[in-house]
């Protein structure tokens, strides 16, 4: 597998740019990994970056977007935190990437199972924790379906909670920066979100 250089990267179109990670998270689940010598991307990627993604994800263990895409040194921006929930210092890196370095496809990520999710369900308190979680809470307020047990325990409620929060966190960036805003009006991004499955490695894409 070859590394991204500048023409590769701006030959790339975004829906190309997402058809990568689709085909990479089939290999993942087949457990298949494309051929790369990651030593010579080192030396590849020495001199400069070209990736071709953007992808916003939780910090959990099981969730490592280079893995779950099966993609190699220089190919995505990866920002993790709990909830993949954003705030400004994470719409800055997400201008640099798109705007700055060129990538194509922009992917907001939430996964299932997701112990920021059922701890903002639950309505945890806990030092610096608190400000995370309640930045979630925005996603609960507008789940309207559970009537019952509106909490951590109900996998339902979380699944909605968590389909939400990435819905949510997609409007957030394109109301809170027209620089990215702009890039896919023009048809230059995608943005796009997901969801990644624990138990089966599959990541499923929203319309």
């Amino acid at each position: 597998m070859r590394t991204h250089s500048k023409e590769t990267q701006s030959s790339l179109t975004p829906q190309a740019a997402l058809q990568i990670l689709k085909e990479g998270n089939q290999r993942f689940v087949n457990n298949l990994k494309a051929n790369r010598n990651l030593l010579q991307q080192v030396n590849e990627t020495s001199a400069g970056q070209f990736p071709f993604a953007t992808i916003l994800s939780c910090i959990d263990s099981r969730t490592s977007a280079e893995l779950i895409f099966d993609q190699g040194l220089g190919d995505i921006f990866s920002i993790r935190i709990a909830g993949n929930i954003l705030n400004e210092d994470i719409l800055g890196s997400m201008e640099f990437a798109t705007k700055v370095v060129g990538t194509k496809v922009l992917v907001v990520l939430g996964h299932t199972k997701c112990g920021a999710i059922v701890g903002a369900c639950n309505h945890v308190e806990m030092g610096n924790l608190t400000t995370l979680l309640n930045k979630i809470q925005p996603a609960i307020f507008l789940e309207k379906t559970t009537t019952e047990n509106r909490d951590g325990s109900n996998p339902n409620f979380v699944n909605n909670v968590t389909e939400l929060n990435v819905h949510l966190t997609i409007e957030r960036i394109r109301r809170e920066s027209p620089i990215i805003a702009e890039l896919e009006l023009q048809g230059n991004i995608i943005i796009i979100g997901g969801l990644y499955d624990v138990e089966t490695g599959i990541v499923s894409f929203y319309n």
